[in-house]
């Protein structure tokens, strides 16, 4: 059975497993999780109650959350880019930045985001202001740590990478990368210059609309 992987092509968690995917050219099913196709909406809702996606479907199995999908598919699809080291030591430092790029950049960003799309007076000013915080705390760490590095935890292309491309991509949007984090700024455009991610940003094109803060007009 081929995999099935129920995505909207926006996300930025669905665009970090669709990097893993297309870096190894793993052929998959896209259900698309958009407007025009409800019926896709019902089924993943059908299994998978909690309603957070990607979902990837292989088979009987069932596998939720981006991290998990992208070592399942290095454990049972595995491609030419090994995405999670097999030397231990080293797999700890990709996942280390994984949890990162996650917690520290996709996080506070979720939180300006979708407060910008509450009503007015239910906005969280000092959650928005902490958020922006951490933003630029994480982009102080992370300028400091790319000074010697082509990709997040060193030499190769990894998960942390699959992580840190649509979360560094969106957060540019929400809270400008300012010219102090010129580390930050350089890995991002090669982040932009991957195939797998160019890809997936050039999916997403027709859907930037959704952005509610407004998609800038570069990238």
């Amino acid at each position: 059975m081929t995999l099935q992987l129920y995505a909207h092509p926006f996300s930025s968690y669905c665009q970090k497993v669709l990097i893993a995917l297309y870096e190894n050219g793993t052929p998959f099913e896209w259900r698309m999780l958009t407007s025009e196709s409800p019926q896709v909406y019902d089924e993943f809702a059908a299994r998978w109650p909690i309603r957070r996606f990607p979902l990837l479907i292989d088979d009987a199995r069932m596998v939720t959350e981006s991290t998990i999908i992208i070592e399942y598919l290095g454990l049972y699809y595995p491609g030419t880019v090994s995405l999670i080291p097999d030397d231990r030591r080293a797999a700890i430092k990709v996942r280390e930045m994984d949890r990162f790029f996650d917690n520290y950049v996709a996080t506070p960003l979720q939180k300006i985001v979708f407060d910008s799309m509450r009503p007015q007076e239910q906005r969280d000013v000092r959650g928005v202001a902490e958020a922006r915080d951490m933003l630029d705390t994480a982009y102080g760490w992370l300028d400091r740590a790319m000074e010697d590095r082509q990709w997040a935890a060193g030499g190769h292309f990894s998960l942390a990478d699959c992580a840190a491309a649509p979360a560094l991509f969106y957060a540019d949007w929400a809270h400008r990368i300012g010219a102090a984090f010129p580390n930050v700024i350089a890995y991002r455009q090669r982040l932009l210059a991957r195939p797998s991610f160019a890809r997936a940003v050039d999916e997403a094109r027709p859907y930037r609309s959704l952005f509610p803060l407004g998609a800038p007009d570069r990238d």
